[in-house]
């Protein structure tokens, strides 16, 4: 029969050190949360002012469901409106291809 020991049995918090600060976690500099600026294509859906990419990325997806543009049949399809076809620039495009149109409306 084996026997546990308290102390092994008790799992102590590890010690801080002295001094020790939290730090605020860093901003992310990664291509994805860089700040840029939209097209005015682009600024018709998202708005002009300067965003990080993840920001464009959710705006655009909140235009889509605002105007219902989801082909309902699938949902991996939009159908662009006339604001979203400038950016786009055609009627219908993939969701995973919806990147590629938005890089080149970002400096």
């Amino acid at each position: 029969m084996a026997t546990t020991t308290k102390a092994s049995a008790e799992k102590k918090p590890a010690a801080k050190k002295a001094g020790a600060e939290k730090k605020a976690p860093a901003e992310k500099k990664d291509g994805a949360h860089k700040t840029v600026q939209p097209s005015k294509e682009l600024a018709a859906v998202v708005g002009d002012e300067p965003l990080k990419r993840t920001e464009v990325v959710s705006k655009v997806w909140d235009y889509i469901r605002k105007h219902e543009l989801q082909n309902p049949k699938d949902k991996r399809q939009i159908l662009a409106d006339a604001t979203l076809k400038k950016v786009v620039g055609k009627d219908e495009v993939s969701m995973f291809e919806l990147n590629k149109h938005l890089s080149a409306h970002l400096k």
